[in-house]
């Protein structure tokens, strides 16, 4: 129905009729889209899981997890994620908001004869629309889907670090139990040699001051383990805290890893294209997308505001009339410079912060693949020496179980054996964490599991 006609329609009705009418037809039409209200109360208590069997995704088997099965867990059980989905919601309502189009603006008065010449109730009534804003409607969108993207990349990355960290983790936890497992030989033979020592000093038979260094040396290794072990309660503390669960659950991991084998042309080759493939590099391209757009509807909105629509009236004799209202600014002050100016820097902000970011990436993994190499070095270096060692530790077994050789000469060959061993396994863990850094960074081996719905422009 034209709105003139319903207006003149609504003129020959009592005032007060006129009036109630007209009320409810608007109140009708504000209430069909409003949303209702629900009070969601915050919990009263809330506590780890206390016990695997209550982790989503975890299937009682027996079986101890690698790192593939623990990374599912954190991903299905991790509390942080799991309320960082709340951000894409959040997302795609802000999205639906800097969408929608301005209201109409509806205006209407009544002018009640009181005294005079007339025979009837003046009225004006009125309805425009925003033209500014329909004119910046298509950036402002852009712009929108653009930010509500970029969340959505920035939580893919949020949930890729997360689980690079739980790569890591494990990587500790099982590589730190091997040490420390060597490091408890190491302990034992250097305070037996010590019980053996101090029962020569309290026979007579040796000076106090010749066993110092060998008490010493037992206390230095004593001191290693208790540190090693501290980073293992540290470590396992860590774990359960990403996958929610209570600190007294045991976690069954497997004993060992698979060695270190980096690719290192592999990962130059997805360096190469890392600003495709990196979700926080692909969050700062929708970002900046985003302020390009927001700048273009800036430099739109500097024209004046104008407003257009119609407008009828009746005076108290019954004359009408009615044709187009339009309303706009004179730009005398207000241009919209000042948020040109802004979105312009904001932008130049993130060019050069895209650029910083994306170099970074690349002398990370330049760096990285530099150190990798220096550890396969080292450990090439000291395969032989702990060939030599544990051949002679060996050999000073037999001949400290046939009386030929006595328990201090035995215990330092034994104890550089484990030395030697103990360097081999420090370096292969940092060669693992290397090489789990490096596939984090070049985003290799990303799971599919995670819900990839952004991708590079």
């Amino acid at each position: 129905m034209d709105f003139s006609v319903f207006l003149h329609k609504i003129s020959r009705l009592p005032p007060m009729v006129a009036a109630h009418r007209l009320a409810a037809v608007l109140m009708a039409a504000t209430v069909a889209g409003c949303a209702t209200y629900r009070p969601e109360p915050l919990p009263e208590q809330a506590e780890s899981a206390s016990s695997l069997q209550q982790l989503h995704g975890y299937h009682a088997g027996g079986q101890p997890l690698d790192t593939v099965a623990v990374e599912q867990l954190v991903l299905l059980n991790n509390p942080d994620l799991r309320s960082a989905q709340a951000r894409h919601v959040q997302a795609q309502a802000q999205r639906v908001q800097d969408s929608v189009l301005p209201n109409p603006v509806v205006s209407g008065s009544a002018g009640y004869l009181t005294g005079g010449v007339g025979d009837a109730t003046a009225w004006t009534a009125s309805i425009s629309e925003d033209i500014t804003a329909l004119i910046t409607l298509r950036p402002r969108r852009v712009a929108a889907k653009a930010r509500a993207d970029a969340v959505d990349a920035s939580l893919l990355w949020e949930q890729w670090q997360t689980l690079g960290k739980a790569r890591l983790l494990v990587i500790d936890l099982i590589e730190q139990q091997r040490l420390i497992a060597l490091q408890r030989q190491a302990v034992q033979a250097l305070e037996y040699r010590q019980s053996q020592l101090q029962a020569a000093v309290a026979d007579g038979n040796m000076e106090r001051l010749g066993s110092a260094a060998d008490l010493a040396a037992a206390a230095d290794a004593r001191s290693s383990l208790n540190d090693l072990e501290r980073r293992q309660l540290d470590s396992e503390q860590q774990l359960h805290a990403l996958l929610g669960l209570k600190l007294e659950v045991a976690l069954p991991l497997v004993d060992w890893l698979p060695a270190p084998a980096l690719d290192a042309v592999a990962i130059r080759s997805e360096a190469g294209s890392i600003r495709q493939r990196r979700p926080d590099l692909v969050a700062l391209q929708l970002g900046y997308q985003a302020q390009e757009a927001s700048l273009r509807a800036a430099v739109l909105a500097q024209f004046p505001p104008l407003s257009f629509g119609y407008a009828a009236s009746q005076d108290n004799s019954r004359v009408r009339n009615g044709g187009p209202a339009v309303t706009f600014a004179l730009p005398l002050f207000d241009r919209n410079q000042g948020n040109i100016a802004l979105a312009r820097a904001t932008r130049e902000q993130l060019h050069v912060e895209y650029g910083a970011r994306l170099a970074s990436a690349q002398d990370e993994v330049d760096d990285l693949l530099a150190q990798y190499a220096q550890l396969q070095q080292q450990r090439r270096a000291l395969a032989p020496a702990m060939n030599e060692a544990a051949q002679a530790a060996r050999q000073a077994g037999h001949a400290a179980q046939a009386q030929l050789l006595d328990v201090r000469a035995h215990t330092d060959l034994e104890f550089a054996a484990l030395n030697r061993r103990i360097a081999d396994v420090s370096i292969e863990q940092a060669m693992l964490e290397q090489q789990a850094a490096l596939e984090l960074l070049v985003g290799q081996g990303m799971p599919t599991s995670l819900q990839q719905d952004v991708f590079a422009p």
